[in-house]
């Protein structure tokens, strides 16, 4: 839908939350740009003025609301954003490329010139890339200064500027205020961890998630209590130095957002951090889309959402750990894989202490010390190449950028099929229409519905072919995932919510 002022001054009316995130308000009277779900009094529509990006609005000489809180907003991102070159910068950008190296890197990470990158970068947003990363790392910084209590020169730092005198003076320069006037009196202290809230659009089906993660949650890794997810990361950055700590996610359905508690040594690679959060926990999804094109399948869960992946290495080994085998048996060769090379962290939780092992200490290994875990060789070289094409292609198994183009060249790897490359597009790339169709899960709950169908009976004894499946998931485009994510569920018997 193009976004014309009107449409844009309506949903601005009704406080629509399927427009959150998709465009800010900025109010001429007061030089303060909103959501467009602010719950302020909507200003007259001579004072109003459109953006397609918080940095576009900043850019135009706004400064953010302090009610509303644009740096909360949840993404957003074209069901083809994957093939829009400047979608896919701004995802690198998210990811904090910009803090580390210069647009030429950006530019060579998307195989064009700077000069053309700027040129649709300008024609998507309204702003340069180095424009919108400068109002990424301000919002992060206002974020941080409203909740919570770290030092200027801890924010400073965790929002990517190299000094605290350059973050002091962009921040005056750009909001006419110094960072302090930001701080809010309501926030106390938090010794454990860092407190961040990142908004989504409503309804979110929590408890659906949890329910698809709880049984494959790897054992020291990653654990779910009190309706809560927790787990232990660690990678290598850009420069090759180590990050590991640990987070914890849990649904403040009250405020519709998501409550992330972390570790002060992730404070580093926090815009990174809440970057893949905002995919693990597909935030930037609209679900009333989904349920206009779902509705009528047979116990749509609405707000259901894509269960995605902290690290998308992490979800391509899964994925090669669980070719034909039930997800039992892969957790606990999963479980083996992780005590054998994973990372030990120290957490305050006695039930996480391991990292998943990143993609370049996994190149260096040899099949038999795989196989030796009782994984078979032909799996245990995939993961190998794998972690070698991976650590080799930053890209390889970044969400926000080519799907389709990242699923060819992952079956180029010896190992990989249709079923793995469908299922790591789900999980690691957060594409929204994966389609395992040779899946067991996929193909019995479709057995089931359309045996019903058929003939009114649930045990009808019906198969459905991956052909047949295939043909069927048009009718589903461009939300197959989604329409994966639910078969599965269906096939997974109901349990307690949470574990203790």
């Amino acid at each position: 839908m193009e976004l014309t002022p009107d449409i844009c001054y309506s949903a601005l009316l009704s406080r629509d939350p399927r427009f959150d995130g998709r465009f800010f308000v900025g109010v001429s009277s007061t030089r303060i740009y909103c959501r467009p779900v602010c719950r302020v009094k909507p200003p007259k529509a001579a004072n109003s003025h459109f953006f397609s990006s918080a940095a576009a609005a900043e850019k135009a000489g706004y400064r953010p609301c302090l009610r509303c809180r644009p740096e909360i907003a949840p993404g957003y991102a074209p069901v083809d954003s994957g093939q829009n070159l400047a979608w896919a910068a701004r995802t690198l950008m998210d990811q904090g490329l910009l803090d580390q190296h210069d647009s030429e890197v950006l530019a060579s990470r998307l195989g064009i010139s700077s000069r053309y990158m700027r040129k649709i970068f300008q024609r998507e947003f309204g702003v340069s890339p180095v424009e919108y990363n400068q109002s990424r790392r301000l919002l992060l910084a206002k974020q941080l200064l409203t909740d919570t209590r770290l030092s200027l020169s801890t924010v400073a730092m965790a929002a990517g500027f190299n000094s605290l005198q350059r973050f002091n003076a962009t921040f005056r320069e750009k909001y006419q205020m110094p960072p302090s006037k930001f701080r809010s009196r309501e926030v106390a202290g938090n010794e454990d961890g860092v407190w961040l809230e990142l908004g989504y659009r409503p309804p979110y089906a929590w408890e659906q998630l949890l329910h698809f993660l709880q049984p494959r949650l790897i054992a020291g890794v990653e654990a779910i209590s009190n309706n809560r997810y927790r787990r232990v990361v660690a990678w290598i950055d850009s420069e090759g130095k180590l990050h590991s700590g640990w987070f914890e996610v849990s649904h403040l359905a009250a405020k519709q957002r998501i409550g992330v508690k972390l570790a002060h040594s992730l404070l580093p690679q926090l815009g990174a951090i809440r970057h893949r959060l905002g995919y693990m926990l597909d935030l930037a999804h609209n679900p009333v889309e989904t349920a206009a094109a779902l509705h009528d399948v047979e116990s749509w869960c609405n707000g259901l959402r894509i269960p995605g992946c902290i690290d998308g290495f992490e979800a391509a080994v899964r994925a090669i750990v669980g070719q034909q085998i039930s997800v039992t048996a892969a957790i606990k060769a999963l479980h083996r894989f992780v005590d054998r090379f994973g990372i030990e962290v120290a957490t305050p939780f006695a039930d996480l202490t391991r990292a998943f092992p990143p993609a370049a200490t996994i190149a260096g290994l040899s099949v038999a010390q795989i196989a030796e875990l009782g994984i078979i060789r032909q799996r245990a070289n995939a993961i190998i190449e794998l972690a070698k094409c991976s650590h080799g292609d930053p890209g390889l198994l970044q969400p926000g950028l080519d799907p389709e183009d990242q699923i060819r060249r992952l079956m180029a790897i010896p190992g990989i099929g249709d079923w793995t490359a469908q299922y790591i597009a789900l999980r690691a790339l957060s594409h929204t229409d994966a389609f395992p169709a040779a899946d067991a899960g996929v193909l019995a709950a479709l057995s089931t519905m359309t045996g019903y169908k058929m003939t009114g009976n649930k045990t009808a004894g019906y198969k459905m072919t991956a052909a047949q499946a295939r043909q069927l998931s048009q009718q589903w485009r461009p939300w197959r995932s989604y329409m994966t994510v639910h078969l599965w569920n269906l096939n997974q018997p109901r349990g307690p919510k949470e574990q203790p």
